[in-house]
């Protein structure tokens, strides 16, 4: 099969890999219809994180080609939608909420099991991890919301849920990307009444404010601080939401939350939390990487209702030999997300 290979920093290939077939009784193995590049994707890209060389991406959704005998749930033909984590949905971990630790479980693309950006990927656990999508027919923009899910809507998501977002709340996101966007949705989702988006770049506040944002900032560092406070009458927010993972963002996460708040960090973080600076203010940090296999139940109906629409933040489309410039457009920031077109249904 044909698939995106990580050779090293800037370096992106397309080129062939073992077709996946079925090695636990437990496995299935999905035809990829589409998949992105993810933000943290871009850390090993750009040589600020370690990466095996070999497959890539975690971020798929495609039809089911095989199961194996003991799996449940699933069947061949299912348009299913694969979380970046793996998980048996049984684990002590699992069934506390935390399926990204799940002591069996695993991420796709981590140099041990292929990645979403090919055109075939073996799935463990498959009857824990595999979502089914109900009915068929769905347009294409519903597709790209579908892919969202598992992880860029999920991680927006699960930084509101970390920091307690609630109907009325006046909340802050930290960040423009894919995440942040996706946070601006989630919190306008769970009821924020006021939310201040802090970004710079026209196309990007375009959709924050059709997500629901009220109020955008353009400012960074002290600028931005100073900016939020004086929205909030000095007060601060109810809820940060930290979703770049930079020491800038970390900091202005921190100097930005009321006395008594949670921020929700979900920004690989390469930067330090700033403990003694929230701690005399009993500001909590809660938050990492996201248990989409929870989440995306409950959002994959508003999906398919239309309640939601955050394919929205998948702005640069290409085919699967067209991977490299799908990393490219990321990087140099002429895309918001790249999705990757791999087959049709």
């Amino acid at each position: 099969m044909r698939a995106a290979i990580f050779q090293g920093p800037k370096d992106i290939t397309v080129g062939e890999r073992p077709d996946p077939t079925i090695q636990e009784p437990t496995d299935a193995v999905v035809r990829v219809v589409l998949a992105c590049v993810c933000g943290s994707d871009l850390w090993y890209y750009r040589g600020e994180s370690d990466h095996a060389v070999g497959s890539i991406g975690h971020e798929f959704i495609g039809v089911v080609d095989d199961v194996g005998a003991d799996v449940s749930g699933i069947s061949r033909g299912d348009l299913v939608v694969a979380p970046f984590i793996y998980s048996d949905l049984s684990c002590p971990h699992c069934r506390h909420g935390s399926t990204i630790s799940c002591v069996s479980g695993g991420t796709f693309g981590d140099g041990t099991i292929d990645g979403g950006q090919g055109e075939a990927v073996r799935v463990p656990l498959a009857g824990g991890t595999l979502i089914p999508v109900p009915a068929t027919g769905h347009t294409g923009a519903t597709l790209k919301s579908l892919l969202t899910l598992s992880d860029v809507m999920s991680t927006g998501h699960h930084a509101a849920v970390s920091a307690g977002v609630k109907r009325g709340d006046t909340v802050a996101v930290v960040g423009d990307g894919a995440v942040g966007l996706s946070a601006v949705l989630a919190a306008k989702r769970l009821g924020a009444e006021r939310i201040i988006a802090l970004s710079r770049h026209s196309d990007r506040q375009r959709i924050a404010r059709e997500f629901g944002a009220t109020d955008i900032v353009e400012s960074r560092g002290g600028g931005a601080n100073e900016a939020v406070l004086d929205l909030t009458g000095g007060v601060g927010v109810d809820a940060a939401l930290e979703c770049v993972g930079t020491q800038q963002s970390i900091d202005t996460a921190a100097a930005i939350a009321r006395p008594g708040s949670t921020i929700g960090i979900v920004g690989v973080p390469h930067g330090e939390v700033p403990f003694s600076q929230t701690f005399f203010r009993n500001i909590g940090w809660r938050g990492g990487p996201a248990p989409s296999r929870l989440y995306i139940p409950e959002l994959l109906g508003d999906v398919l209702d239309g309640t939601i629409d955050p394919g929205l933040v998948l702005d640069f489309e290409t085919d699967l030999e067209g991977t490299p410039e799908a990393y490219a457009a990321m990087d140099e920031r002429r895309a918001i997300k790249s999705l990757i077109r791999v087959a049709s249904l």
